[in-house]
């Protein structure tokens, strides 16, 4: 299922030599988004803005849907909303049969992780710190629900591969009984992506299953399902894919459908089914149907080069306050271990009046959006996440604001 209005997007050849920081090119993409520039909204970790061509693409939909109301929802959504899904298995590399849409990648990993039925009671089942607190929440559900034990450990600071890699290595070492464990690709938290499939490797080794949480990362990373070497994985499509407000699904690997309970009793769909996981109710007609007109701007765009410029516009603010001495960045320089997300801390700032008060000088005095994040084991922080129609001036707004926070 193709948008005609996507394809309508005219992009020139980028910059070979250095195509991050192609300043043509990325004004181009720029122009695609409607952004109120009264403000540096760093803060697009929340949902990410639709771009014009999707924005047409839903509310000409949203105009069709409730023009035709029932008799379109009765007759021809079905057959397009199976469109949909054909559309994103592609785009996902896997097959439909392997995944169902969801409201969201709350809703998505929720399915996943409360209805996983392989725990016995005295089993044990494991997060982090860094995981989402909806997460942690449907993970601390399951010791009443499945009779199972909760262990929790804490990611090290400052974070590398080795460091990252030890800590899950020594929890699953220290857990004979763990059957299942959460894990983030890219942490909401902090911007730390996680070395997933040597982390879902060690852990099939013993035994234990992961349900990975990619909500913040497919957009911002290039990557196919099967590439997380998990059966079990969670998806945003309005965050850094573009799709409207309410859009997510899951993957459950061919073969492993069983071990996911059917959702809610549901009786619309066969046991063998994978639509019998997600029993959502009436969703937004418009909302799905505008997913093939996000992935195709995705593409057209391409993966790679999303990652490459996310990753250049936190490289260049990074860059210039990582000298300063009262400033904590919270994800290593190296390439694999982040994206376009970073949070800073402010040394000795480490409560959520401090940061709400830094978040709230950033925003009222120099006009840039920020949010804190609570949850990290050393303390909370302050969420920087930049998006493709952010400009380096925005950044520079930011990195001044910083150097003037910073020696408060």
């Amino acid at each position: 299922m193709k948008s005609a209005l996507a394809e309508t997007v005219t992009l020139p050849a980028a910059n070979a030599a250095a195509p991050a920081s192609d300043a043509n090119y990325w004004a181009t993409v720029q122009d695609l988004y409607e952004v109120d520039r009264s403000i540096a909204n760093l803060e697009n970790g929340y949902w990410g803005i639709m771009a014009r061509p999707v924005m047409e693409t839903y509310i000409e939909q949203t105009q069709r849907v409730n023009r035709q109301n029932s008799v379109y929802a009765r007759s021809g959504f079905g057959k397009d909303f199976d469109d949909v899904r054909n559309r994103l298995a592609a785009a996902a590399g896997v097959l439909p049969e392997e995944i169902a849409l969801t409201r969201g990648a709350t809703e998505a990993l929720q399915i996943l992780i409360s209805g996983y039925n392989k725990l016995q009671p005295g089993d044990t089942i494991l997060y982090s710190d860094l995981d989402y607190d909806s997460m942690q929440y449907a993970m601390k559900a399951l010791q009443g629900r499945r009779g199972v034990e909760l262990k929790t450990f804490s990611i090290p600071e400052p974070a590398t591969r080795e460091a990252v890699l030890a800590a899950y290595e020594s929890v699953l070492d220290e857990t004979p009984k763990a059957k299942l464990l959460l894990l983030t690709h890219l942490s909401h938290r902090t911007g730390l992506v996680m070395p997933v499939r040597e982390i879902a490797d060690m852990a099939r080794a013993k035994g234990v299953d992961v349900i990975v949480d990619a909500a913040h990362s497919w957009g911002q990373i290039p990557f196919g399902a099967g590439d997380l070497g998990a059966d079990f994985v969670g998806f945003n499509l309005h965050k850094w894919i573009g799709a409207p407000v309410g859009m997510g699904f899951f993957y459950i690997r061919k073969g492993r459908l069983a071990d996911i309970d059917v959702h809610m009793g549901d009786e619309d769909w066969p046991a063998d089914d994978i639509r019998s996981r997600a029993h959502t109710g009436t969703l937004n007609f418009a909302a799905a149907l505008s997913v093939p007109a996000a992935l195709d701007l995705h593409e057209q765009i391409g993966s790679p080069a999303k990652h490459a410029r996310l990753s250049y516009l936190r490289d260049y603010w990074v860059g210039k306050v990582r000298s300063i001495g009262t400033l904590e960045i919270l994800t290593p320089d190296d390439a694999s271990m982040h994206a376009g997300i970073t949070s800073f801390r402010v040394k000795g700032k480490t409560g959520k009046d401090d940061n709400n008060a830094i978040v709230a000088r950033l925003r009222d005095e120099f006009k840039v959006l920020t949010v804190r994040r609570a949850g990290v084991a050393n303390g909370q922080c302050i969420r920087v996440s930049p998006a493709l129609y952010t400009t380096e001036t925005e950044l520079d707004r930011l990195v001044a604001a910083l150097t003037t926070v910073a020696a408060s």
